[in-house]
């Protein structure tokens, strides 16, 4: 298992466990993390699961590539940021053990 924090946009903290292997959505959502809504399943088709990288992971987890399906789904996703991603994108490794994600103010 590793962990996993996501701050709220209000900067309340949520850290999770996680099992290597899956997704950062499904760790919010298997926890009742609030903002993290995941409307898709995961299907990176929504945007939902927005979340921005702090920049101490940025060089681990990389940015969506240029042209492809979640690059086009942040398009739609609220007030998005050089560093945000979609977390059903980002699949668990033992060396993303400790990623802090912040979340935006609002999904939609």
């Amino acid at each position: 298992m590793a962990k996993v924090t996501f701050i709220e946009h209000n900067g309340i903290p949520h850290t999770v466990e996680i099992a290597i292997g899956k997704t950062v959505m499904e760790a919010a959502v298997n926890n009742n993390v609030r903002g993290i809504d995941a409307d898709c399943g995961g299907e990176c088709a929504c945007a939902t699961c927005h979340v921005y990288i702090e920049p101490a992971w940025l060089d681990k987890i990389g940015l969506p590539a240029d042209g492809s399906q979640e690059a086009s789904m942040l398009s739609f996703a609220a007030v998005t940021q050089p560093d945000s991603r979609l977390s059903c994108q980002i699949v668990m490794t033992a060396e993303l053990d400790g990623l802090v994600v912040r979340m935006p103010e609002g999904q939609h």
